[in-house]
């Protein structure tokens, strides 16, 4: 009888956060809400049924204080913390070496994320998990709400590609965890160790890739204008509890 699959995220957080500005603290630490951003970023990961593990890549320096973390708000699907890599290429591997521990037989699909885009939902990783299923991959996409322009190293605009056919790419990026892991592989073989991002890489390599299009205040904070706007969402969402959507609150 096949073995049933796992679904396992793979939270890198290896960044120091150079363009936040946050002095001694790396940005997927920095609180918002009472709250660390990776915190919340793990907690869509903990609750849904569907993930069955969680590993993390995380500067090697900050790994007890993470695990304190992980201890004090109950996240308690992560199986692993592995310290990050000198690339987020690099640290993204490392997730994958545990995963691959972690699953060991097993078949697994991984869910690959940033740690510090906090801003997604159960549903969307429930679709990238159903994705992946029915097609092999699953690249959670943006809506693109403004013109896009292809340029070369000039400036010069090269082409305008239609909006209704364009995405921002964002994440989780999902795969099979052999397939993904095959890539990184061959891509150290080759000398490349500083891929954007993994849809990057799988592209790269040949995959076909499917999208999946997930909420659109999916950002990544990286600068104080995110870490302000997750802020904001944030406060909506709670407003909308208390005065519901749509609702007149001078009612």
């Amino acid at each position: 009888m096949a073995k049933k699959n796992m679904n396992i995220g793979v939270i890198f957080a290896g960044g120091v956060g150079s363009r936040m500005h946050s002095k001694d603290i790396p940005k997927q630490f920095l609180k918002v809400h009472d709250k660390p951003i990776m915190i919340h970023t793990l907690e869509h990961f903990e609750k849904n049924d569907m993930i069955d593990a969680i590993v993390i890549s995380c500067i090697a320096s900050w790994i007890p204080h993470l695990k304190e973390l992980l201890y004090k708000y109950r996240i308690e699907k992560v199986k692993k913390v592995v310290a990050g890599g000198e690339s987020g290429q690099l640290s993204i591997y490392n997730g994958l070496c545990a995963a691959k521990e972690v699953a060991g037989e097993r078949p697994a699909i991984v869910l690959i994320h940033d740690g510090v885009r906090p801003l997604i939902d159960s549903e969307l990783l429930t679709k990238n998990v159903m994705c992946v299923k029915e097609h092999g991959s699953a690249i959670t996409t943006g809506i693109v709400k403004e013109t896009i322009a292809v340029v070369d190293e000039n400036g010069c605009i090269l082409h305008v590609p239609s909006r209704a056919d364009s995405r921002v790419a964002k994440a989780p990026q999902s795969f099979w965890l052999s397939d993904i892991f095959g890539v990184h592989e061959k891509a150290m073989k080759d000398g490349i160790t500083n891929a954007i991002d993994s849809c990057t890489l799988m592209t790269q390599y040949g995959y076909k890739l499917y999208t999946v299009d997930g909420p659109y205040e999916n950002i990544k904070i990286t600068t104080p204008d995110d870490f302000y706007t997750m802020r904001a969402i944030l406060d909506a969402k709670e407003n909308s509890q208390i005065y519901g959507y749509g609702e007149d609150i001078r009612a």
